[in-house]
């Protein structure tokens, strides 16, 4: 197994535990709508649940075509970040980094979703009457991969040859 693939699966395995630990706890511990105050004001650990993706995407589309759609979406997903990981060799350890972290939280909302049909969230962060979605572990490390994919495909150097202009 090459390092890539050994480090692309810890970093993977390690969230994807730590995904569920923490969704099982919350699960376990907060009534459903329960709100917790950590910091007043600004940070609460809930328990919700989402039948949609981010933002509630889709969460009022009927069953039938929402429980399909996100399988099958995120099953599509999941097997590109694995091709992505084994055959983009060029690539270097942020890339590696930044895709595992959005395998792992896709796997652990996949999950959630197999498990119960929606996806628990439980960290809320607002101020006064805005707040934003409750989200959890695999959201936030998809949307932390994503933000180094996007960094590394903007730093990586071009490979297409420079043509420089005569003068």
């Amino acid at each position: 197994m090459s390092n890539r693939i050994l480090l692309a699966a810890v970093i993977a395995g390690i969230i994807l535990f730590l995904d569920q630990l923490t969704k099982t706890l919350i699960a376990q511990n907060v009534e459903l709508h329960q709100r917790i105050p950590m910091l007043a004001g600004f940070f609460d650990l809930t328990h919700m649940r989402n039948p949609g993706a981010a933002f509630s995407f889709l969460a009022q589309a009927p069953d039938w075509f929402r429980q399909p759609f996100f399988l099958i979406a995120t099953s599509v997903a999941i097997a590109a970040l694995i091709f992505f990981i084994l055959y983009a060799q060029e690539e270097g350890a942020f890339f590696v980094i930044a895709a595992a972290s959005i395998l792992g939280g896709a796997i652990g909302n996949l999950i959630d979703r197999l498990l119960y049909g929606e996806v628990i969230d439980f960290l809320l962060f607002y101020w006064h009457d805005w707040a934003w979605p409750a989200f959890n572990v695999a959201d936030s490390c998809i949307t932390i991969g994503v933000i180094g994919l996007l960094w590394a495909s903007w730093k990586q150097p071009s490979t297409a040859p420079h043509e420089h202009a005569s003068t």
